[in-house]
């Protein structure tokens, strides 16, 4: 790496904000010997640029020996974050590779089939005619022989050892903060009816410790092996056989990962198994219901699929919020590990924090507080009667109870929603409206950009504390990790805080309702950095009109007017969407992306009620 040639790899024809001197903090902290460099820059600093840069000085080809690490990963765990690099002509170089289900067979009678059940993985030794000019392996050969390949974290980590994607000399992973909760994720095992294709033909015992665990494990590769075996033996699959053969080999490794990995004395993870009731009427004496097998901190999983990837390492995010806390997460070194600090651009009064909050969002208490939140909720689209918002309402049981409540109050005209399915569609289709609708959203926080008139505010239902019921947050609290408990809800508010306001010249108010994100900002006001602090302490409450339900849907009205003589009277301006109810949570409404289908595998992964 030479970290010399940072901003001769900077993409911009010029640099905004903080640019120039954040690069000048990576290529010092690099030159300096740091291994790993985390880069804390909020919301408009440009990291997906900051990047380019940093990933522009891998060591080249033409300087190496046979032998050296070249060239660059760009990986993020937001599909929605990679999506974007694809789309910006300013990091055209980014070569995107994604997983085989997103690119379609372009063989004849086959435009419908994912390349992951093309004749090529149904039938055995199929030669392909067309395999050169296949999207998915046309894309992976680009981004195999480019120097910088870019992709999701998941398809990264499922390429550890492969022959393709080698290890490169710089890895630069955007949206960072989270590492060690999707590692955690991804190294999870769940042996269920949904996730075992052979689930009818076990005999699942009861399981009392990890031990004994292990030992099923070992058990059911044989089972898997056989299965597996047995359909590679035959001449040619259905589809059906082919995810099942698929769903089986990822079975196996993640299985023979788990029971390696505890038999390895070396191994500092720490694993935890759950185990829910066998279904009624299918239990027996012994029999127990499906698995969950999870890892804590797995460093080792990291190291493999992570850490031996690369030579140096540069980590983006506004919300790394203590370096030696997110060292300790996720394997490394603090003494390897430098972080640089970029200062925030936008002004503190655009971004106000404003405190309505109405109670306590606790499971016991949200019956007396959900009432009164939704009435000022109504007062908020009174203030905001001609401005969109979006409310992250943190679960569905939240987001139902409060749409419940403001179909009553009259004013479901203005309010949209989504269910677990139709989340991206219904989200598409709300942001190319122009009325000032109201977006009931449950998860998220993050990688959500609402850029101008797109949102002018939100507000933030409940404290987005981990869920206890959780068995790795239930551990960490009995071994007193209450500082990780609260950095982790304050991440996620942070995360959340910057959804409305994208730029400098942009502005957007957020209103607090659960009173315990004040107690939150107490207890973890040490972890804050400096910008949002600041935000913090200028904490105000609002002044709201009194509370009219018919006065909150006015500005609808006034807008679909506005549009319907705009338009020759057709009374929908030309980006509505098409939306038909305001409280329909269909998701075959048009104005939807053609993104919209990719599905962020962490939407639903936090969902506590």
């Amino acid at each position: 790496m030479n970290p010399e040639r940072i901003h001769d790899g900077f993409p911009a024809p010029s640099y905004r904000g903080n640019q120039r001197q954040a690069l000048d903090d990576i290529r010092t902290a690099f030159a300096d010997g740091n291994d790993v460099v985390l880069v804390r820059a909020p919301t408009g600093s440009g990291k997906s640029l900051l990047a380019r840069a940093i990933a522009g000085c891998a060591r080249r080809g033409e300087d190496a020996s046979p032998s050296d690490a070249t060239d660059a990963y760009y990986t993020t765990p937001q599909v929605s974050q990679l999506d974007d690099v694809a789309a910006d002509p300013l990091l055209e170089d980014l070569n995107v590779i994604r997983g085989k289900g997103n690119y379609t067979c372009i063989l004849p009678n086959e435009e419908n089939t994912p390349v992951n059940q093309a004749p090529c993985v149904r039938e055995s030794g199929y030669d392909c005619s067309v395999k050169h000019r296949c999207p998915y392996f046309s894309d992976r050969a680009i981004a195999s022989n480019r120097r910088i390949a870019a992709m999701t974290l998941a398809y990264f980590m499922q390429t550890a050892g492969s022959d393709v994607f080698r290890k490169r000399d710089v890895c630069v992973i955007d949206e960072a903060h989270g590492l060690a909760e999707w590692a955690e994720m991804y190294a999870t095992i769940e042996l269920d009816p949904r996730s075992v294709p052979i689930w009818e033909e076990l005999r699942v015992p009861e399981i009392d410790s990890v031990e004994r665990a292990v030992t099923y494990a070992d058990g059911l590769v044989d089972i898997c092996e056989r299965h597996k075996d047995d359909l590679l033996a035959q001449g040619e699959l259905t589809a059906e056989e082919v995810r099942t053969r698929d769903r089986l080999q990822e079975l196996l490794s993640e299985l023979n990962w788990f029971v390696d990995d505890y038999r390895d004395p070396q191994s500092a993870t720490e694993w935890l198994v759950d185990q829910s009731d066998p279904p009624d009427g299918d239990a027996s004496d012994g029999e127990g219901g499906p698995l969950t097998i999870k890892p804590m901190n797995p460093e080792k999983y990291l190291k493999h699929t992570v850490w031996d990837r690369g030579n140096r390492f540069a980590l983006l995010s506004a919300t790394i919020l203590n370096k030696a806390a997110f060292c300790r997460q996720v394997g490394l070194d603090p003494a390897n590990v430098a972080l640089v600090d970029v200062g925030h651009t936008f002004p503190v009064e655009n971004r106000p924090l404003y405190d309505v909050t109405q109670g306590k969002m606790t499971y016991a208490e949200r019956d007396e507080t959900l009432p009164d939140l939704a009435r000022t909720l109504v007062r908020i689209m009174q203030k905001h009667d001609d401005e969109k918002g979006i409310v992250h309402c943190h679960s569905y049981a939240i987001q139902e109870r409060l749409r419940d409540h403001l179909v009553e109050f009259g004013v479901a005209d203005r309010v949209r929603s989504h269910d677990r399915d139709g989340r991206d569609d219904a989200l598409e289709t709300w942001k190319a409206t122009d009325d000032p609708d109201v977006f009931l959203s449950v998860k998220m926080e993050e990688a959500l950009d609402l850029e101008g008139d797109l949102a002018r505010w939100q507000v933030l239902c409940k404290a987005p504390f981990p869920n206890t019921n959780d068995s790795r947050v239930a551990h960490r609290l009995e071994d007193d990790q209450w500082a990780w408990y609260y950095r982790t809800a304050l991440r996620t508010v942070i995360q959340g805080c910057g959804r409305v306001v994208r730029a400098p010249d942009d502005h957007g108010a957020t209103y607090l309702a659960d009173s315990s994100l004040l107690d939150l900002f107490d207890r973890a006001k040490t972890d804050m950095p400096d910008w949002f602090r600041e935000q913090v302490d200028r904490i105000s409450r609002p002044d709201l009109p009194a509370f009219d339900a018919d006065a909150a849907g006015d500005g609808r009205a006034r807008r679909s007017s506005r549009s319907s003589a705009g338009n020759g009277g057709t009374g929908r301006s030309s980006g509505s969407g098409g939306r038909t109810n305001g409280t329909n949570t269909s998701s075959g409404s048009g104005g939807s992306s053609g993104r919209s289908e990719k599905k962020s595998p962490i939407s639903d992964v936090w969902d506590v009620d």
